[in-house]
């Protein structure tokens, strides 16, 4: 039931071994992984790379951290590509306001059209917030009628219950297996169970057993041992219930069905 709900597959640190990553990923019970995009170069790749091998599913959008590559006619083609393709969400989107240099009018530019586009088209959005949590849910609750995830969530208690007033989502992955995350750690260990979604964000945000090497989707499996650990709660229980709510936000049984 292990769902991985962010991970990068179409990243070129994959490039060399993509299928043997995809097959350990299997082994260790990733059954579905949520593939969301960075920028509209990377879309007909990322679609192929879907296309090929059970249980991966596309997601559509233009990053806040790749500013620089998007155009205004990207949105008008996002939108194009989104009623074609018909993927599991829009995004990878959002706001990032750690790194420097990236226009914070711009970025909201972007990030109001992708909501709105998930709106039109009833899709889930997959939401990037660093140091951005407040207005990401001031855009949230300014266009309405959504729903998504916010990945890597590390914002404060305070944020994570307003995220969840608005049927949000949180996504977590290696930052809640390092001892020194105590917020994050705290928050794995008592928030409501459905609104948890297990991710790797991979290659990115290794867990603390590969602290310094590249991450892959197999490494979901120590993410949920170790928010078991912190719950004391059985491992099978929570790979249950977060696959469970991975399926109900992005549709998968539907699909499936399809």
């Amino acid at each position: 039931m292990l769902v991985d709900s962010h991970v990068h597959l179409d990243a070129p640190e994959f490039d060399a071994d993509r299928d043997a990553v995809l097959r350990r990923a299997r082994e260790a019970g990733v059954t579905r992984q949520i593939v969301p995009a960075i920028h509209a170069a990377g879309w007909p790749a990322l679609r192929e790379i879907c296309a090929s091998g059970d249980g991966l599913h596309p997601a559509y959008g233009l990053h806040p951290m790749y500013l620089s590559e998007h155009r205004e006619a990207d949105l008008a083609a996002l939108r194009d590509w989104v009623e074609r393709e018909r993927p599991v969400a829009v995004g990878e989107c959002g706001l990032d306001y750690f790194v420097e240099g990236l226009d914070h009018a711009a970025q909201q530019r972007y990030f109001d059209g992708q909501l709105r586009l998930a709106r039109e088209f009833d899709l889930p959005v997959i939401v990037h917030a660093r140091r951005a949590v407040d207005a990401v849910i001031a855009s949230i609750r300014r266009v309405g009628g959504l729903r998504g995830v916010v990945h890597s969530f590390s914002g404060s208690p305070e944020q994570a219950r307003q995220l969840w007033d608005l049927s949000f989502l949180l996504g977590l992955g290696g930052p809640v297996t390092y001892e020194r995350a105590r917020r994050l750690r705290k928050l794995a260990a008592s928030m409501p169970l459905e609104f948890l979604l297990l991710e790797t964000d991979a290659p990115d945000q290794p867990d603390a057993n590969i602290r310094g090497q590249r991450n892959e989707p197999a490494r979901l499996a120590a993410v949920c041992e170790a928010i078991a650990a912190l719950r004391e709660a059985p491992v099978d229980e929570i790979a249950r219930i977060t696959g469970a709510n991975a399926h109900r936000l992005f549709r998968l049984d539907a699909r499936a069905a399809a």
